[in-house]
């Protein structure tokens, strides 16, 4: 599938990029004409992705950083600068969840799925806006939100919270930094299968629980495609602080 968003001479970069939304997001980022730089821990995933999509004739940088650690973040971009020049599209994907019951939820619990879904948010947006201002270059940075972030779920309350986080941090950054030309924007997703949740997706639970959900489906992940795409180009040149929600219209029910 084809799309009219073209996003050469950008450079992206894409957190969390080993698995699930990353590598899609990676992918379509590549296919619009952006130098992608990978960036996860598992270097070995991003090593061969990277290779994948050199092969077919895109431009992929792999870098290992931990989101929640401000040198890694730092060295990270350094270089990717080195590679492609500073990244104007920052997709702040990388996320865990950890679905434990509030009452059994450990201090490790928390600080887990804050660290990663909120803070490393925090590090990896600081660290681009930083070098966008420096470079007076203009930049989009998307937060990957969840459905969470509007609503509860039981065993899901530091997913949830560091969701909602995301949202209002969004917002705030939004503010901030559009006087600076970078757009903030968050992204939304419902429950698509990936790596995180294929195993209770599987299940006879997880198969009821599509069956309630208003289109009796998953998301695919194309159905991401625009919405991305959308947020990263001058399409949405006077959209920032948005929370786009992209979910088979799930938050839309009551119960």
């Amino acid at each position: 599938m084809s799309y009219s968003i073209d996003l050469g001479g950008h450079v992206a970069l894409v957190t969390g990029a080993s698995s699930g939304f990353g590598i899609h997001f990676a992918r379509v980022l590549s296919e619009a004409g952006a130098s992608v730089v990978l960036a996860a821990r598992r270097t070995e995933r991003i090593d061969a992705f990277a290779a994948q999509i050199k092969a077919g004739g895109g431009a992929a940088a792999a870098v290992t950083m931990d989101v929640t650690d401000p040198g890694s973040v730092a060295a990270g971009f350094e270089a990717a600068t080195q590679a492609f020049g500073p990244p104007d599209i920052i997709v702040n994907n990388a996320g865990v969840a950890n679905p434990v019951g509030f009452l059994d939820l450990t201090e490790e619990d928390w600080d887990l799925v804050m660290g990663a879904n909120f803070k490393g948010v925090r590090l990896v947006g600081r660290e681009a806006a930083s070098r966008l201002v420096a470079a007076k270059k203009p930049g989009s940075i998307i937060n990957i939100g969840s459905i969470l972030a509007h609503g509860g779920q039981p065993q899901q309350s530091a997913y949830a919270a560091s969701k909602a986080a995301v949202v209002q941090l969004t917002k705030v950054m939004a503010l901030e930094l559009f006087r600076h030309d970078i757009r903030v924007n968050a992204l939304c997703p419902g429950y698509f299968r990936t790596e995180m949740n294929e195993e209770f997706f599987g299940s006879e639970a997880g198969k009821a629980y599509i069956a309630r959900t208003p289109g009796h489906r998953l998301g695919e992940l194309s159905e991401l495609t625009l919405p991305l795409l959308m947020f990263a180009s001058s399409a949405s040149g006077f959209t920032t602080g948005a929370s786009l929600m992209v979910d088979g219209g799930h938050t839309a029910r009551l119960v």
